[in-house]
C-alpha cells in the first residue's frame, strides 16, 4: 500500500482529481465478499426508506395547497408558513441527529426518526386548522432532518468499499421517487389520503429494522464485539473471510480511543479542521448556488413558458430520477471531485442562460425565444445538480469524518445544509423581484467559487475504505 504523496495532497494536483489519495493492488481492491449482496442491498433498501420519506415530506406542499386552503379556509401567508415550517424543523432535527445515532445506533435513530414522521402525519391527517397542520409539518421536517444524516452515514459504514458511492447515491435516488410519487399521486388523491400516504415509508422502515444489522462500526465503537463480529459476517457472507476488514476497523478504532471525547471546540483542532471545512464548504455551495430557491420558482417558471405546473414539477421529478440514476452508476467508476466538477459547472452554465433569459425578457428582447430558453436553463441547472451537487456532499460527509468526531460534525454539516436551505428559499423571492436576471449571476458566482473549492481541497475518495479514507486525510 502506498500513501500519496503529501505535497500532491495539499496542492490538489491535476493527477490526484482522478485519483484516489491510496493506491492499492487489484488484489485488495476486489478482495470484498460478493456473496452475501443481498443483506447489503436489503439494508440499504430499509435505509432509503428514509430518503423516501424526505422526497414524499418536501413534494406534500405542492399538490395540496389549493385543497388545504379551500377546505381549512387558510391565507396565502398561512400556507406559505406551513410549507417553510418543514425546513425549520429540519434544522431542529439535525441539531440533535449526530448524537443520536453515537447513543442508540443507526437503526435506533432510523426508528425515531420514523416514529417522530408518523407522528407528523397522523396531525396533519387530523387537522382542523393551522396551527395543528404547522405542528405536524415541523415534526416530519424534524424526521427527514434526521434522516438525511443518519441514512448516508450507515450506508456508507455497511457498504463494500467497490458499491460505496452507487449504493449512497440510491439516497438521492429515493428522494426523487419520493418526490415524484408525492406529485403524481397527489393529483389524484385529497390532500388527507396523501398525508396517510406519507406514513408507509415509515411503516415500511420500522419493520425493516428488524431484520438487518446495524454498522459495524458503531458496534465496535461502543464496545459490543460478539454484535460486531456477527454484523460483519452477515454483511458480507457467512463464507468470507473478514478478517482484513475487520483488523482495519479495530485499527482504526484504538487509535481513536486514544484521543479524548470530542466536543464542539475539537471540530477547529488542527487535525480536524481541514474536514470541517470540506463538509461544511460543500453544503454551503450546495445550498447558495441557488437550487432550492429555483424549485420554489419552478411552478412560475413554467407557467410563464406555458407548461402546466403539474406537468412541469412531474417532468422535473422524472429527469431527477434519470440524472440520479446515472450518477449511481458511474460514480464509483468517474470518482467524487470529477462529477462536483461538473455538477457546478453545468449549474454554471445553466445559471447564466437563465439569467440572460430574464435579462431579455426585461429588456423586451427576443420575447418568442424567452420562454423557452428559461425552460432550456432551468433543465440544465437542476439536471447538473442532480449529477453532483445534489447528492454527493453528503457522500462526502459520510466518508470523511473520523467515528469519534461523525456524530458532532455531521449535526453541524446537516444543520448548514439545512440553514442555508431555509435562508435561500426565504429570501429568493425578495431577490427577484429586486432583480431577476442578476439573482442567477449571484447563483454563476457562487458555482465558479464551487468550482475552485472543489479543485483544491475536495479529496477523492473513490476505491478507499472509511479508514483509508481517514488516514489519508491525516
Amino acid at each position: 500500500m502506498k500513501m500519496a504523496d503529501s505535497q500532491d495532497i495539499e496542492k490538489g494536483s491535476s493527477g490526484s482529481l482522478y485519483q484516489p489519495f491510496f493506491h492499492k493492488d487489484e488484489k485488495q481492491q476486489n478482495s470484498h465478499d460478493n456473496g452475501n449482496l443481498f443483506m447489503v442491498i436489503l439494508c440499504t433498501f430499509v435505509a432509503v426508506m428514509g430518503s423516501f420519506e424526505f422526497g414524499s415530506s418536501i413534494g406534500y406542499s405542492s399538490p395540496t395547497q389549493q385543497g388545504i386552503m379551500e377546505e381549512l379556509g387558510m391565507s396565502s401567508e398561512e400556507y406559505s408558513m406551513f410549507g417553510s415550517v418543514l425546513t425549520i424543523g429540519a434544522m431542529a432535527g439535525s441539531i440533535s441527529c449526530g448524537r443520536a445515532a453515537d447513543v442508540i445506533g443507526r437503526k435506533g435513530t432510523m426508528k425515531m426518526s420514523s416514529i417522530i414522521s408518523i407522528a407528523g402525519w397522523l396531525i396533519i391527517y387530523l387537522s382542523l386548522g393551522p396551527l395543528s397542520l404547522d405542528v405536524g409539518r415541523f415534526l416530519t421536517g424534524s424526521g427527514i432532518g434526521v434522516n438525511s444524516y443518519v441514512v448516508p452515514v450507515f450506508i456508507a459504514e455497511i457498504t463494500p468499499t467497490h458499491l460505496r458511492g452507487a449504493l449512497l447515491t440510491v439516497h438521492q435516488v429515493a428522494i426523487a421517487t419520493g418526490l415524484l410519487v408525492a406529485y403524481a399521486v397527489g393529483a389524484f388523491v385529497s390532500w388527507r389520503t396523501l398525508a396517510l400516504t406519507g406514513m408507509i415509508p415509515c411503516a415500511v422502515m420500522i419493520l425493516g429494522i428488524y431484520f438487518i444489522p446495524d454498522s459495524p462500526r458503531w458496534l465496535a465503537m461502543v464496545g459490543c464485539q460478539a454484535e460486531f463480529n456477527a454484523a460483519l459476517q452477515k454483511l458480507r457472507g457467512d463464507t468470507a473471510d473478514v478478517s482484513r476488514e475487520e483488523a482495519e476497523i479495530k485499527d482504526s478504532l484504538v487509535t481513536l480511543q486514544h484521543l479524548p471525547k470530542a466536543t464542539v471546540l475539537d471540530l477547529f483542532l488542527k487535525r480536524n479542521l481541514r474536514l470541517l471545512i470540506i463538509g461544511v464548504g460543500l453544503m454551503v455551495f450546495q445550498q447558495f448556488s441557488g437550487y432550492n430557491g429555483v424549485v420554489f420558482y419552478a411552478n412560475q417558471i413554467f407557467t410563464s413558458a406555458g407548461v402546466p405546473p403539474n406537468v412541469g414539477s412531474i417532468l422535473y421529478a422524472c429527469l431527477q430520477i434519470i440524472v440520479l440514476s446515472l450518477g449511481a452508476v458511474i460514480i464509483d467508476k468517474a470518482g467524487r471531485r470529477p462529477l462536483l466538477m461538473i455538477s457546478a459547472s453545468g449549474m454554471l452554465l445553466g445559471s447564466l442562460l437563465t439569467a440572460a433569459s430574464f435579462c431579455l425578457k426585461e429588456h423586451e428582447l427576443a420575447s418568442d425565444m424567452g420562454p423557452m430558453f428559461t425552460i432550456i436553463g432551468i433543465m440544465i441547472y437542476m439536471g447538473s445538480y442532480c449529477l453532483g451537487l445534489g447528492g454527493i456532499p453528503w457522500i462526502v460527509m459520510s466518508e470523511i469524518f473520523p467515528l469519534h468526531i461523525k456524530g458532532i460534525a455531521g449535526s453541524l454539516v446537516t444543520l448548514v445544509s439545512w440553514g442555508g436551505s431555509w435562508v435561500v428559499s426565504f429570501t429568493f423571492s425578495f431577490l427577484m423581484d429586486w432583480n431577476s436576471y442578476g439573482t442567477f449571476l449571484m447563483f454563476a458566482i457562487f458555482c465558479v467559487v464551487a468550482i475552485v473549492f472543489i479543485w483544491k481541497l475536495v479529496p477523492e475518495t473513490k476505491g478507499l475504505t472509511l479508514e483509508e479514507i481517514q488516514a489519508s486525510m491525516e
